[in-house]
């Protein structure tokens, strides 16, 4: 059993002066079940009849015998119940959404055989299409030992959105990390420029900032199929740590390895000139807690006096938006 100190003043709030004698058999009543026991040192009230002014409050375990039986017995077998039996406290919130996965399971598994988007399944289950994605449902899921692989589905994002003056294969294709300066280009290019800064560009493709990391997907599984060809990519996107970082992760994944993803080194050596003319020390700040672990694949693009530039900009926790270039500059 589990005990903890109790105070005579907290068990009387309940009770008015005029209730003493009541209040006085509850306690009595209690002592004599066990559920409370005088502290040997305590002193008295001084009322009459007199009670300790402090006890040790005794909770019975609770009885989970049942709720071991029904978890080994109720649910489908590929449900994995361990979690619950090291946890039973946890079980009552979740018995109800386990019971749902459970007939799911057993009833309309030939449902998974074709894969879903996780809205779409997170309601055939549980009639809550955002049950995964908002409302705990994947760490339910993670608790019984079911995966997405085993409900079939899958996550989306939103649509890639992108703006191509050309469906040739190969071309190089420009991914923008902001709204402002893809409207930008996208505007340029419609006006029969297919020349950036020296370079053709056929497609121009928003990222969103870190959302182009699930939005790209599009590209392999969703987009035309000249996007598909031997295209060479290229990023621009702000300087600073966290463009930097999305730069890194991109290239990181193995899906994009065979056709490599660049650095626009020229538009950044663009955003430096006018940066280092106006003075790294207007510039605004960087946000807050940006994640400063950089590798070295984007620096290694640039020579030793512009990663010097580079470097003196993020010392200074500055940093350059790619709204410094405009259509005066492409």
């Amino acid at each position: 059993m589990k005990k903890h100190k109790v105070y005579l003043q907290e068990l009387s709030a309940e009770f008015s002066e005029a209730d003493y004698s009541k209040f006085y058999e509850v306690v009595m009543r209690r002592i004599e079940n066990g559920e409370l026991v005088p502290m040997k040192s305590a002193k008295n009230n001084g009322r009459k009849p007199a009670l300790p002014l402090c006890f040790w409050e005794y909770e019975k375990e609770a009885d989970y015998t049942e709720l071991y039986e029904e978890l080994k017995y109720r649910y489908h077998p590929r449900i994995n119940t361990f979690y619950y039996r090291e946890h039973p406290e946890c079980y009552e919130r979740d018995r109800e959404k386990l019971q749902l996965l459970s007939d799911y399971l057993k009833d309309h598994s030939e449902l998974l055989l074709v894969q879903e988007t996780m809205n779409e399944r997170s309601f055939e289950i549980f009639h809550r299409e955002k049950y995964f994605q908002r409302e705990g449902g994947l760490e339910l899921c993670k608790r019984v030992a079911i995966t997405p692989e085993t409900l079939a589905f899958y996550e989306t994002s939103e649509p890639l959105s992108y703006y191509s003056c050309s469906k040739q294969t190969p071309q190089n294709i420009l991914i923008i990390e902001n709204k402002d300066t893809f409207f930008d280009i996208r505007r340029y290019m419609n006006s029969g420029n297919d020349r950036i800064m020296g370079r053709e560009f056929g497609t121009v493709i928003y990222g969103a900032g870190k959302g182009i990391w699930k939005t790209f997907e599009d590209y392999v599984n969703g987009a035309e199929r000249y996007f598909l060809g031997k295209n060479a990519l290229f990023y621009f996107g702000d300087l600073d740590f966290e463009g930097i970082l999305i730069f890194e992760h991109l290239i990181e994944q193995k899906q994009y390895r065979e056709s490599g993803i660049h650095i626009f080194k020229e538009a950044y050596e663009k955003m430096l000139d006018k940066a280092w003319q106006l003075g790294f020390s207007i510039l605004p700040d960087m946000k807050e807690k940006q994640n400063a672990n950089i590798g070295t694949s984007f620096l290694s693009a640039f020579d030793a006096e512009r990663r010097h530039q580079i470097r003196e900009l993020l010392d200074m926790g500055k940093y350059i938006p790619q709204e410094i270039l405009n259509e005066h500059d492409w």
